[in-house]
């Protein structure tokens, strides 16, 4: 008998552990910042650091810090630059 009540109140604990974990998920989630992931996605991935970063994420982050210039990535074609331009543009008070 118990090993039934034992049984039980952990069923019940995890439960109640359970409801309060979700409520806290829908309560205090924050919306990811995928500006990082957004413009690596747009950098030509060739990872050659000739930009002085460590690749192209390196190169990803310091842009959406506004640390470097995308003219720094040479392997970039033009109409990559302004696409990636006109993103940091439209998404720069994002933070």
């Amino acid at each position: 008998m118990a090993i039934v009540k034992a049984v039980f109140l952990m069923l019940v604990l995890g439960g109640l552990i359970g409801l309060a974990l979700g409520f806290a998920a829908d309560k205090l989630y924050i919306e990811p910042d995928t500006r990082v992931e957004d413009v690596l996605a747009m950098l030509p991935g060739y990872n050659c650091g000739g930009c002085g970063n460590p690749g192209c994420a390196g190169m990803a982050e310091k842009l959406v810090e506004g640390g470097t210039t995308i003219d720094k990535c040479r392997p970039c074609k033009a109409e990559m630059k302004e696409k990636i331009r006109e993103y940091l543009a439209a998404h720069a008070q994002q933070a």
